[in-house]
């Protein structure tokens, strides 16, 4: 129980440092991300630049999820939790990994009955592939790869060194016949940046970003190995009595309007390529670098505006406090939230008192344009 403990301590204090890099790195890829949307919308695909901007995107690509693995270890929040079925989500996962790796024979015992979970299916598939490539990495010569899903019954024994309520659970548990995990390495085996790979051979945030991401599902992650005997990642989270609705995925298309949008955001650099970009997209922007300076716009100029595009994170007047005079302003006011975290927290507060919709920095053209158009057509994102 004291090993655990401490441990959530330092995950805790780790957690704020890697949640406050993730945020500006956010910013900067940010602007990296617009400008290069914006190239991509004015240029031929058979123009000569446009694989090296394509380029660009795919490496801020790489650097978003760079941010969302810190936000995981961070325990940056659930961005998206629905029911979910884990069976399918780990079968799924699981073939789409073994395609690309033969060598490794894949073994699958699900609990016919198992009980649904809620859970941001994003953020579970990218835990399930940190094990699965621990797993390959531990079986250099292959090896088998053992899946197994359980309905199970935790007791408070069980749950109170994780911090978490004792009922039913859905259990998952990995398991590889790999060289094992030396017993010094496995208690540090969840912290950020610790990694016994190679330089350049990892950053040290696959395991640490799945602590926090089961972590903040109200869930347990724990590790059983012997050196030369395979190592089994056991993973429970809470049991849901949701059914699993079929979700239809939006057709991926640029979306326009004319409407006026104030854009609020500290960073000059954030305001400067969300107007280039809404804009394009054919709406009319008023900027403000502040909540201060946008409670003002607003109230001056309240009948032109359509839709405020609010900053969670700001000195002075925080997010928060902005929405909350906004409303006070005119309770009918349209306001879509935007952070380099993820809808948590405070987020998720704003969220609760009435706020239109999300969105989460770095956001791309397409991404900002779909939000935007849902938000205007009245339909809560």
């Amino acid at each position: 129980m004291e090993a655990q403990l401490l441990q959530a301590k330092k995950m805790e204090a780790m957690g704020t440092l890697a949640g406050g890099i993730a945020h500006d790195f956010n910013n900067l890829l940010m602007g990296i991300q617009g400008h290069s949307s914006l190239a991509m919308v004015d240029l031929a695909e058979d123009a000569p630049l446009y694989d090296r901007i394509r380029s660009i995107e795919s490496y801020v690509k790489a650097g978003i999820h760079l941010t969302r693995q810190l936000l995981g270890a961070a325990r940056g929040g659930k961005y998206e939790a629905r029911p979910t079925d884990l069976n399918q989500l780990v079968g799924n996962s699981a073939d789409l990994f073994g395609r690309t790796k033969k060598e490794i024979s894949i073994h699958k015992r699900f609990e016919e009955k198992l009980h649904t979970v809620e859970a941001d299916q994003g953020q579970i598939a990218q835990v399930l592939l940190n094990l699965f490539v621990n797993a390959w990495q531990a079986m250099p010569e292959g090896g088998h790869l053992y899946l197994e899903t359980h309905n199970v019954q935790l007791d408070q024994y069980y749950t109170e060194p994780y911090g978490v309520a004792p009922g039913e659970y859905v259990k998952l548990s990995v398991t590889d016949t790999g060289h094992g995990i030396d017993p010094l390495d496995q208690k540090r085996i969840f912290d950020p940046f610790f990694t016994t790979k190679a330089p350049g051979g990892g950053s040290g945030l696959g395991l640490a970003s799945a602590y926090g991401i089961i972590t903040n599902h109200g869930g347990i992650i724990n590790v059983y190995s012997e050196k030369g005997a395979g190592a089994t990642f056991n993973i429970y989270l809470p049991a849901s009595e949701k059914t699993v609705v079929e979700s239809i995925e939006p057709k991926l298309t640029l979306r326009t309007g004319d409407e006026t949008v104030l854009f609020v955001d500290d960073e000059e650099g954030i305001v400067e390529i969300a107007r280039l970009i809404l804009e394009k997209l054919g709406y009319t922007v008023i900027e403000a670098h502040s909540g201060l300076e946008a409670l003002e716009i607003y109230r001056s100029r309240q009948s032109q505006i359509d839709l405020v595009i609010l900053d969670m994170v700001m000195p002075g007047m925080s997010g928060s406090d902005a929405f909350t005079a906004l409303k006070a302003i005119n309770p009918n006011v349209k306001v879509l939230l935007s952070s380099g975290y993820s809808i948590t927290g405070q987020a998720q507060s704003i969220m609760s008192q009435g706020c239109n919709g999300f969105i989460q920095k770095p956001f791309n053209m397409q991404d900002l344009s779909i939000k935007v158009r849902q938000v205007l057509d009245g339909r809560k994102t």
